[in-house]
């Protein structure tokens, strides 16, 4: 038969639930970052095709 497992104190499950908002949140600044210098044209690891204008 199973047993329950022992409940998990209410500090350990904020801890945890923190490092995984804290993995988020680092995940969306990297982002954010990438974003930025793609649209500058700072970026190094993307080649973006630059729209040309057409003078007809």
């Amino acid at each position: 038969m199973a047993v329950p497992k022992k409940r998990i104190s209410l500090s350990k499950k904020r801890i945890r639930k923190n490092l995984w908002k804290k993995k988020g949140y680092l995940a969306a600044i990297q982002a954010f970052s990438l974003a930025k210098s793609i649209s500058t044209g700072h970026s190094k690891s993307f080649f973006v095709q630059q729209k040309t204008k057409n003078l007809n």
